[in-house]
């Protein structure tokens, strides 16, 4: 199974990739709101980030945690999770990249000179200086599996050619810059490349260490959110119940299918499916925003997708440091307990914990892990 991580706002006319900018210098350094309200914003596409970031989180707590512990019960709970958690694949980082790439739409229309600075450096630099934090944290958590930094070759390799776990921040500044320099290129020039890098890292075609893999599979969805903008806010605004359910058959049957012929890493196979599953997502996402009690919860989670994404990798190395031990000595009927509800709760303290960290920072004056840091006048003009 391919393993795909980790990952912006989206107003369906007029608001752009300049929005997060403006909001990470005011939310991120000063914790105000951004300038452009909630009322500005469309409710399905933050809805939809803040499903993305928990179904992160989620599966990094399942296959990072829960599935290292040593579960005595006799019962298959941990592998139902394991494979719950695979089903999501297709849809967490594709549908990601996809919005993020609708907001790329006005970027890639701005000066270089902004777009470098607003865009590629600023998610350059929030990469590099993660990297260096997960880095330092990851090595007290030696048991936890992931990707990390053992000495200085592997760690310049990591902030050059071979993405960390934060490679969502380093493919947002390569993809920007793609977007910029074929911004009058015809769209069908731009996506046929991108869906066929797409195909053949999918198919096992390209060498893909550490999570390069992700980073070669994804460029084509957020050029598509690009180049198909307005298309996509249509097909969102004029989702309904009918469509929910034929996309959500199509993208189960899809799964279903890939599954039973192992066609996973057939060529084209996973990209096709990661298309249903986007357009699942949007679909789902549009009707979700209906319900108010639903939608603003998730809403309000995915305005603020950046503290979360960069924070909880190191919080859940330490909760793993100090839980795999304890939990695995639980008895079986200890275990039977919390076996079903241990990813959901954990997920929950994660995020929790990931915000309060974030407050704290914040608190401090360490806004400047969260935004690079300009000139009041630059942020002012962004």
């Amino acid at each position: 199974m391919i393993q795909q991580l980790s990952p912006t706002e989206h107003r369906p006319v007029d608001l752009g990739p300049a929005a997060p900018r403006v909001r990470f210098r005011h939310r991120y350094r000063a914790g105000t709101a951004s300038a452009a309200g909630p009322s500005q914003r469309a409710q399905w596409a933050d809805a939809a980030k803040g499903v993305c970031i928990v179904l992160v989180v989620l599966w990094h707590v399942v296959v990072k945690d829960y599935l290292q512990i040593d579960w005595h019960i006799g019962l298959p709970v941990p592998g139902f999770w394991g494979t719950l958690g695979e089903q999501f694949l297709p849809l967490r980082m594709p549908l990601f990249f996809t919005i993020s790439g609708v907001f790329a739409a006005n970027a890639a229309q701005r000066p270089w000179r902004l777009v470098a600075r607003g865009r590629i450096a600023g998610f350059l630099y929030l990469y590099a200086i993660w990297l260096l934090i997960h880095t330092v944290v990851l090595a007290a958590a030696p048991q936890l599996p992931t990707d990390r930094a053992t000495s200085a070759l592997g760690l310049l390799e990591q902030l050059t050619i071979t993405p960390s776990n934060l490679w969502y921040l380093y493919a947002l500044a390569l993809y920007f810059t793609i977007a910029k320099a074929t911004r009058r290129v015809p769209r069908a020039v731009v996506l046929v490349p991108a869906a066929a890098l797409s195909a053949i890292a999918a198919a096992g075609l390209l060498d893909t260490p550490g999570n390069r893999a992700g980073l070669y599979q994804n460029l084509v969805f957020f050029l598509a959110g690009l180049h198909l903008r307005p298309q996509i806010q249509q097909w969102a605004a004029t989702a309904n119940r009918r469509r929910l359910l034929l996309t959500s058959g199509g993208y189960v049957l899809a799964l279903a299918a890939m599954a039973v012929t192992g066609a996973q890493q057939w060529f084209g196979v996973w990209p096709a499916v990661s298309v249903l599953a986007v357009i699942f997502g949007i679909t789902a996402a549009a009707r979700l925003a209906r319900w108010s009690a639903l939608s603003d919860p998730l809403a309000r989670l995915g305005r603020i997708t950046l503290p979360i994404y960069v924070i909880h990798m190191p919080v859940l190395a330490l909760l793993h440091r100090l839980l795999l031990v304890p939990v695995s000595g639980l008895g079986g009927s200890a275990q039977v307990l919390i076996v079903f509800i241990y990813p959901i709760l954990l997920t929950g303290l994660v995020i929790g914990l990931s915000l309060a960290v974030h407050r704290g920072l914040l608190a401090v004056r360490a806004g400047w892990l969260f935004a690079l840091p300009a000139k009041r006048r630059s942020a002012a003009a962004g």
